[in-house]
This record gives C-alpha cells, sequence and structure tokens, in this order.
C-alpha cells in the first residue's frame, strides 16, 4: 500500500555515515501518521566533528548516556524491514543505515526505498517554505515529519489513496 511507509531521518557526529547520532522517524499507515520516534544516540566512541554539532547542534554532552545504535535496532527495525521508507535524499540516509548497521555486525534489512529529493529535486528547506510545512532543520524528527507530508503530498498529486495527515 503506498500511503503505508515509514519516513527516516538521520544526524550524524562526523562525517562517518555510520556515526548516527539521532533518528527521526515518523510511521504512516493508510495516510495517518500512527508513530513519530526521535532518538538521540551514542556515536562509536561519541566524537563529533565540530561541523556537523554546527549544523545540528548535538554534541557528545547530549549524546554522553544515549544508547548506542545496536541498542535501539530492535526499536525502530520493524517500521524499515520490508517496508516502504521515504527520506529526503535517500541516497545519504539510506546509505547511513547500511554503514551503521554494517559497522554493529547487524544484518541490513530489506526494504523498498523512496526518495522526496528525487520526487521535487529541490532541498527540504526549500520545499517546506513552498508547501507552508513546519520544518527546523537538521532536527532528525522534524525533517522526517517533513519528508512524510512531502511524500503524502505527492501521492495524493498523484491520485494515489492518501489522507492528509499533517
Amino acid at each position: 500500500m503506498p500511503d503505508t511507509f515509514t519516513a527516516i531521518d538521520f544526524e550524524t557526529a562526523q562525517g562517518k555515515r555510520w556515526s548516527i547520532c539521532q533518528i527521526g522517524l515518523i510511521r504512516v499507515e493508510k495516510g495517518q501518521v500512527l508513530h513519530e520516534l526521535d532518538i538521540l544516540v551514542k556515536p562509536p566512541g561519541n566524537e563529533y566533528h565540530y561541523m556537523n554539532t554546527q549544523v545540528h547542534g548535538i554534541s557528545a554532552d547530549k549524546t554522553r548516556h544515549a544508547p548506542t545504535f545496536n541498542l535501539v535496532w530492535d526499536r525502530i527495525s520493524p517500521f524499515i524491514e520490508g517496508q516502504n521508507v521515504v527520506a529526503h535524499n535517500a541516497a545519504f540516509d539510506c546509505s547511513c543505515l547500511k554503514q551503521t548497521l554494517e559497522f554493529y555486525g547487524l544484518q541490513v534489512p530489506e526494504y523498498n526505498r523512496h526518495c522526496t529529493y528525487q520526487l521535487y529535486k529541490r532541498k527540504l528547506n526549500e520545499l517546506c517554505s513552498q508547501y507552508n510545512i513546519s520544518l527546523s532543520h537538521h532536527n532528525a524528527l522534524s525533517d522526517a515529519r517533513a519528508c512524510a507530508s512531502l511524500y503524502l503530498r505527492h501521492l495524493h498529486a498523484n491520485n494515489v489513496s492518501a489522507v492528509r495527515a499533517f
């Protein structure tokens, strides 16, 4: 069912894609938001590059006591494995997921990947401004919400059964 999907966004602590420090996840079923997850994650070594911290505002102090990715995977895997997964710039987010799973020796699941950047060919903040979608850019949950809203807009515009959830 196309209007059942998981929108995801990851923020990273450094240039390494396996350094996820925040997970934003929105679960949409039959066009309705059913779950939202906003999880801070302690990246390997809890090491941050200052440029990444400047972008998203997350630092080692904020994730010092957070669980590592391998400890939260069981919470998010049901929303990803075998599902339609949507991200804005899916190449980045799906690469982060794959590399982080591999870093922790976890199996990379199969899922159907969709990309709102590929659909709209514009930056997330520009689209949110155009469509009056609330956005706290580079907050993983806010970015995932915006992505879900854009994907539902796309489904609706293409006459796919979708209820506006935002």
